[in-house]
C-alpha cells in the first residue's frame, strides 16, 4: 500500500536528489533536500484539508484533481511561479531570467540579490498574515493553550491581523529597509520594501477572498442538494405543463466544478507560501523548483493515503506546527531585508517544529489511550500545552 501510494514520490525523489548533487554538487544536495521537507511540513495541512474535500468527489473528478491538479501544483507554481517570481522582481523576461542562470550565474545572482528585499517584503507579509489568522482564530483544541488562547481571544478585535502585520511592515521598512542587503552593499530600499509588503497584503487577502467566495458557493450547491425532493417535483410539474425541466444532473456537474475551483485556489494559496518561504532558504531558482516539487508530489500522495485510510487525522498538533513554522519563516524573511541568515538555520526551523508538533501528537494519542478515552472535549484541551 504504501508503494502503492507513495511510488512516484520515492522515485521522483531519487532522481531530484542524483540530478541536483550531478550537477550542482553536495550543497545542492542538502538545500534540495530541506526544501522538499520544509514543502512537506508547510504543505500538511493541505493536504488534510484536500482530502476531507475530495472524498466528497465522485471517481471522476478525483482524478481530474490527481492528474489535471498535480500538473498545476507541481510545473505551474512550482516550476513557473519562482521564475516568475524573479523575472518581475529583477525586471527581467522570464526566458531572460532562465538564460540568466544558466549562462550568467553571477550576474543573475547579483539580480536576484537587489531584488530580494521585495521578494522578502511581499513574501514575508503573505506568510505573516497566514500565521496570524491562524493564532487569532479561536480554536477547539490549542498545542499552546498558553499562548494561543489569550491570542484567539484578542483575535475577535476585527482586522487585528491585518493592523499587526501593517505594523510589522512599517518597522521593517523604518529599519532593516534603510540599510537593505544589496549586490553592492547596502542601500535605503523603504519605498520598495513598502510597495511590495502592502502587495503581499494585498495578494492574500485577494487569494483568501476567492476561497471563501468558491467555499459560500460549495454551501449553496449543498442546500441545493437538500432541497433535490422539491426540484425534482417542481421538474415533473414542468414536464406536465409542456416546459423544461432542470437537470439533477447538471446541479450536481455544477456542484463538482465548484469543489474542483475551490480546491485549486486554496491549493494554490498553499503552494504560495512554500515558494515564498523558499527565499528564506535560497535564490536559486533550479534547487527551489526541484525541492518544491519533491514536496509537491508527497502531498499529492499524502492527499491520497488520507483519503483512502484517514489515519494521520488523529495527529493534531501538526497544523498548529506548520503554521509556527510559517509564522517563523515571515520574521526571517522581514530580517533578511538586511541581514543574511544560514539557509540550514532557516530550513531546519520548520522541521524542528514540525517534529515537535507530531511529537505532541504521539504523546496526547497515547495519553487518551491509556486513559481508554476519545477524543477530549474542548473544555478538555483548555489549559492542555506541550509543556504539561
Amino acid at each position: 500500500m504504501i508503494w502503492k501510494t507513495f511510488g512516484w514520490s520515492f522515485a521522483v525523489t531519487a532522481l531530484g536528489l542524483a540530478f541536483a548533487a550531478w550537477q550542482w554538487g553536495w550543497k545542492a544536495f542538502g538545500i534540495v533536500l530541506i526544501l522538499s521537507v520544509l514543502e512537506i511540513s508547510l504543505s500538511f495541512d493541505n493536504a488534510v484539508v484536500n482530502a476531507g474535500i475530495l472524498k466528497k468527489m465522485n471517481a471522476f473528478w478525483q482524478r481530474i484533481f490527481l492528474t489535471l491538479g498535480i500538473l498545476i501544483a507541481v510545473f505551474g507554481m512550482r516550476l513557473v511561479f519562482p521564475v516568475v517570481i524573479v523575472a518581475i522582481s529583477a525586471e527581467v523576461g522570464p526566458v531572460e531570467a532562465v538564460r540568466l542562470a544558466l549562462d550568467e550565474p553571477e550576474r543573475y545572482q547579483g539580480l536576484v540579490t537587489d531584488a530580494h528585499p521585495a521578494i522578502a517584503a511581499f513574501g514575508g507579509m503573505f506568510l505573516l498574515m497566514i500565521f496570524l489568522d491562524f493564532v487569532l482564530e479561536e480554536r477547539e483544541i490549542a498545542w499552546l493553550a498558553w499562548l494561543e488562547r489569550p491570542l484567539a481571544r484578542l483575535g475577535k478585535v476585527d482586522m487585528l491581523s491585518v493592523c499587526v502585520a501593517l505594523i510589522a511592515l512599517a518597522v521593517t521598512a523604518t529599519t532593516f529597509a534603510t540599510h537593505a542587503h544589496v549586490s553592492t552593499g547596502h542601500a535605503d530600499k523603504s519605498a520598495t520594501v513598502l510597495l511590495s509588503g502592502v502587495a503581499g497584503l494585498i495578494t492574500y487577502l485577494v487569494v483568501g477572498g476567492l476561497s471563501a467566495y468558491f467555499e459560500n458557493r460549495l454551501e449553496d450547491e449543498d442546500e441545493d442538494e437538500q432541497e433535490q425532493e422539491e426540484q425534482e417535483k417542481e421538474e415533473a410539474a414542468a414536464v406536465r405543463a409542456g416546459g423544461r425541466p432542470v437537470s439533477a444532473a447538471a446541479l450536481a456537474g455544477r456542484a463538482a466544478f465548484f469543489l474542483f475551483l475551490y480546491l485549486e485556489v486554496l491549493d494554490a494559496s498553499f503552494s504560495f507560501d512554500g515558494v515564498i518561504g523558499a527565499f528564506a532558504v535560497t535564490n536559486h531558482i533550479f534547487w527551489m523548483a526541484l525541492g518544491l516539487g519533491i514536496g509537491a508530489m508527497y502531498v499529492r500522495s499524502l492527499t491520497i493515503h488520507l483519503v483512502r485510510q484517514g489515519t494521520l487525522d488523529d495527529y493534531v498538533y501538526l497544523e498548529h506546527g506548520a503554521h509556527y513554522a510559517i509564522g517563523a519563516l515571515a520574521v526571517i524573511l522581514l530580517v533578511t531585508v538586511e541581514h543574511q541568515i544560514s539557509e540550514v538555520v532557516t530550513g531546519l526551523i520548520g522541521v524542528v517544529l514540525i517534529a515537535a508538533s507530531f511529537l505532541s501528537s504521539v504523546r496526547r494519542n497515547k495519553a487518551l489511550e491509556a486513559a481508554g478515552a476519545g477524543r477530549p472535549t474542548p473544555a478538555e484541551e483548555t489549559g492542555r500545552s506541550l509543556t504539561a
